[in-house]
Parts: structure tokens; C-alpha cells; sequence
């Protein structure tokens, strides 16, 4: 038995179910969690007021 342990962006999150399925998996977790990494976190505007949001969604 294997396991592997990936962190994706959510709208990613079909293509590598369809994968996971081919490939034999017999079970899969998924899990919402927050973070960055190359991207280092966005700017967003909110009422007129810009903040810095540093942790992204996620699916792990």
C-alpha cells in the first residue's frame, strides 16, 4: 500500500480525482485546508479597503 499526499487548487480537484480513480485507488480523503506557495498569498479589495489575504483554499 501506498500513500500519497497532494495539495492542489479546488478547481483542480475533479481532473485529479478522474486520475486517482484510473490509476486504482481504492480509497481517497479529501481535506479543505488553507496556504500558499510560490504565489505567496493576493491582494483583495473589500469594501474599498485593500488587504493582503496570505493563506489561499486549498484541497489536500
Amino acid at each position: 500500500m501506498k500513500m500519497i499526499v497532494a495539495v492542489i487548487k479546488p478547481s483542480r480537484l475533479d481532473a485529479v480525482l478522474e486520475a486517482v480513480t484510473e490509476a486504482g485507488a481504492s480509497g481517497l480523503t479529501v481535506t479543505e485546508v488553507r496556504g500558499y506557495g510560490r504565489q505567496k498569498g493576493k491582494t483583495e479589495v473589500y469594501r474599498g479597503a485593500a488587504y493582503e489575504v496570505k493563506l489561499i483554499p486549498k484541497v489536500k
